[in-house]
């Protein structure tokens, strides 16, 4: 008994040691980005994969891509079409509970997001 009990304690011991926690910036996000036109709602969405999407106004919909997590911080970058303009965002930022403050640099310099998890 002692030893199907010491077995049992080392496939516990193992399982919880694979388990990998799910990053925190992982889920959907509701946020604001301050753009030089003003403030633009947008949806992200950052799959625990390393697959998401953003989605606003007048940029529609975009594939976000090279979404890397380390601890509370996500970096990622997405292409949109702004008006017949390709533009690339690149996204650096932190979450804390559920809100994600960060900012998207730009070739028109950078500006700040912030929201909250939907």
């Amino acid at each position: 008994m002692k030893k199907l009990l010491s077995g049992c304690a080392v496939v516990l011991l193992t399982l919880v040691a694979c388990a990998t926690p799910v990053p925190p910036a992982v889920g959907v996000w509701g946020v604001e980005m301050n753009t030089p036109l003003g403030a633009l709602p947008a949806t992200l969405t950052i799959n625990e994969d390393g697959s998401g999407s953003m989605s606003a106004d007048g940029l529609g919909e975009a594939p976000i891509s090279g979404i890397t997590f380390d601890g509370n911080t996500v970096v990622f970058e997405a292409e949109v079409d702004a008006q017949g303009t390709t533009l690339v965002l690149e996204f650096s930022g932190t979450v804390d509970g559920d809100s994600l403050e960060g900012e998207f640099g730009s070739d028109f310099g950078a500006f700040g997001v912030s929201g909250s998890r939907e």
